[in-house]
């Protein structure tokens, strides 16, 4: 049984709405992802309390970011979560107040600065990130490994979509 956005479990007939009408492959796509974000947001924030008790769940985004990237400034940054130059400078400061990030000048520009992970910040994000791929591996053991990769694939085919 597949649960609808409010997690009860039930079927939610979207009626004569025009989105979906005819197209119940795309009710149910809904209806999936609004469970599927529902749920990361929760995981995200329990995530950023693992890495440090005072970070913010938004943050945690970044935090992962700036490992995978490495040095990267901060209007990149704000680009690819989709705030504004304020918001990302407010959680900046934060991460830095807690040290798990640094700023350096850009080598490119004097101008500008590099964010990146302090030694603290990656340890702490790459325990996290490792302890929640064991939990991917066991929650979805009973799962072909073929069809893990192909739910890897047809997200990031969804993601790229998505960025256009």
């Amino acid at each position: 049984m597949h649960e609808d956005g409010n997690g009860d479990g039930r079927r939610i007939d979207s009626g004569a709405s025009g989105g979906g009408m005819g197209q119940p492959e795309f009710l149910d796509l809904e209806r999936e992802l609004t469970v599927l974000f529902r749920r990361a947001r929760a995981k995200q924030g329990e995530m950023a309390r693992e890495v440090h008790p005072d970070l913010e769940s938004a943050a945690y985004g970044l935090l992962v970011r700036l490992g995978e990237c490495g040095r990267q400034r901060a209007t990149e940054l704000a680009a690819y979560i989709g705030v504004g130059k304020a918001t990302m400078s407010r959680q900046l400061r934060a991460l830095e107040d807690l040290g798990l990030v640094a700023r350096e000048p850009d080598p490119a520009d004097g101008r500008a600065w590099l964010v990146h992970l302090t030694e603290e910040g990656r340890g702490r994000v790459a325990k996290v990130r490792e302890a929640r791929r064991a939990r991917y591996v066991e929650q979805l053991s009973h799962w072909d490994r073929e069809e893990v990769a192909e739910l890897a694939r047809l997200l990031n085919q969804l993601n790229r979509g998505m960025e256009k």
